[in-house]
């Protein structure tokens, strides 16, 4: 058995908070049903699961990001669970408010709320927050509302929500180790530079050219670290801010996004990523009632890559001239033969939207496998490097030592 906490409402839209005991999520949902409540969020209690939880960091972050995409993810869950329980829009939202823990999401709620008391519609008053709620994410909610599948719209959204989280969270969860690696194996370097190596300097100090070359180099380096660590440490904040800032123009933003498609592993990395994130918000729309050349116009602004981006562009304009999808994607020579190959499939089935989330599933994996190969390659490389470097150090200070040996006294 095992222990969940749950968030429930009940039949006058109070917040019910608990705990239970089930073997599993579905049989707590019956149990919530049976007990008269409409449930909301359901979570393994802390302690049942061994998963690293992301959510402490999100809440972290928070203090400077306002509003996470796991607080949009959760929003959207909360709200598809209530509306398709019955509950009208207003009733939904005004039952979240009490939900959520971030006082400003619950502010941006609240006037939410107002705004649909007021009679607008609910894509409309998302509208209102572009940096919370994003272009994509209102189209699907209009989508619904014209349908009149809004719960359902929601139910997609946040699946789609929460495998982008997903892969987030994994790609996170991965990089761990390696930056650990990199920040101890930084700091042990910049320990014996500006600490060992310099106490050596004093033994060496009437030794002149016996020194061997490779000990001289070391013990420059060592006292330039020490005298000029601060002009050191100011030449890279003055570079980063120089690349940021020309990152952030549409010249730089090509070209690094360019220079990352054409390098060897992570190139290829990317292309599966964007071909994943393409493909899943592509059948996502698709399946909820918006337009294909709408959708296509959607896409491209969650693309991150601005040469794909830009690429999609022109599959746009010819979807629009009467063009096969896939036939003008095969021509971009940017995604796999596979996914235009199951994209076809789909248009000659008539099953498109369907195709699409198998070929996002299918990257997604991919993108897993890829990930692991090359963190279990990266891993041994970074301590590899990292002993090569300070057994670098160590045997230059061992050279010098033996040298001392040849000295005439």
């Amino acid at each position: 058995m095992n222990l969940f906490s749950y968030k429930a409402a009940d039949a006058s839209g109070k917040v019910i908070r608990g705990v239970l005991e089930a073997p599993g999520k579905k049989e707590a949902v019956e149990k919530i049903h049976g007990m008269g409540y409409i449930p909301i969020r359901i979570d393994l209690s802390k302690g049942a699961g061994k998963k690293l939880d992301w959510k402490f960091l999100d809440r972290f972050t928070s203090v400077f990001n306002a509003v996470s995409a796991g607080d949009v993810m959760l929003f959207t869950q909360d709200l598809s669970v209530l509306l398709n329980a019955g509950l009208p829009v207003d009733r939904a939202l005004a039952i979240l408010i009490e939900v959520t823990g971030k006082d400003r999401f619950k502010e941006i709620i609240g006037e939410i709320l107002k705004a649909v008391q007021g009679g607008a519609y609910l894509s409309d008053a998302l509208s209102r927050y572009p940096k919370v709620f994003s272009t994509f994410y209102v189209n699907m909610i209009r989508a619904g509302e014209t349908g009149g599948v809004l719960g359902p719209v929601l139910e997609r959204l946040g699946l789609f929500l929460e495998g982008a989280q997903d892969l987030r969270d994994f790609v996170r969860s991965a990089m761990v180790y390696p930056m650990f690696l990199v920040a101890v194996g930084g700091l042990s370097i910049i320990v014996l530079m500006t600490y060992v190596v310099p106490k050596f300097s004093v033994i060496f100090a009437d030794m002149g050219d016996a020194i061997p070359f490779t000990t001289r180099l070391l013990l420059g380096l060592s006292d330039f670290l020490r005298s000029w660590w601060w002009a050191l440490f100011l030449v890279i904040v003055l570079l980063y801010v120089l690349l940021v800032r020309y990152l952030r123009t549409p010249k730089g933003r090509q070209f690094f996004d360019q220079l990352k498609l054409r390098l060897p592993v992570s190139g290829d990395l990317i292309r599966k990523i964007e071909v994943a994130r393409f493909s899943r918000t592509l059948g996502t729309l698709t399946r909820s009632g918006v337009p294909i050349l709408q959708a296509l116009t959607l896409v491209r602004d969650i693309i991150g890559n601005q040469v794909i981006s830009r690429a999609l562009g022109k599959v746009n304009n010819r979807v629009k001239e009467g063009d096969r999808l896939s036939k003008a994607l095969n021509d971009l020579n940017l995604f796999p033969s596979l996914a235009v190959q199951m994209i076809t499939v789909g248009e000659e089935t008539g099953r498109l939207d369907a195709m699409l989330l198998r070929v996002a599933e299918n990257y997604e994996k991919v993108v897993r496998t890829t990930v692991r190969r090359f963190i279990s390659f990266l891993e041994p490389a970074m301590i590899l490097l990292m002993g090569v470097i300070v057994g670098v150090i160590v045997i230059s200070m061992l050279m010098a030592i033996f040298s001392m040996n040849e000295l005439p006294f």
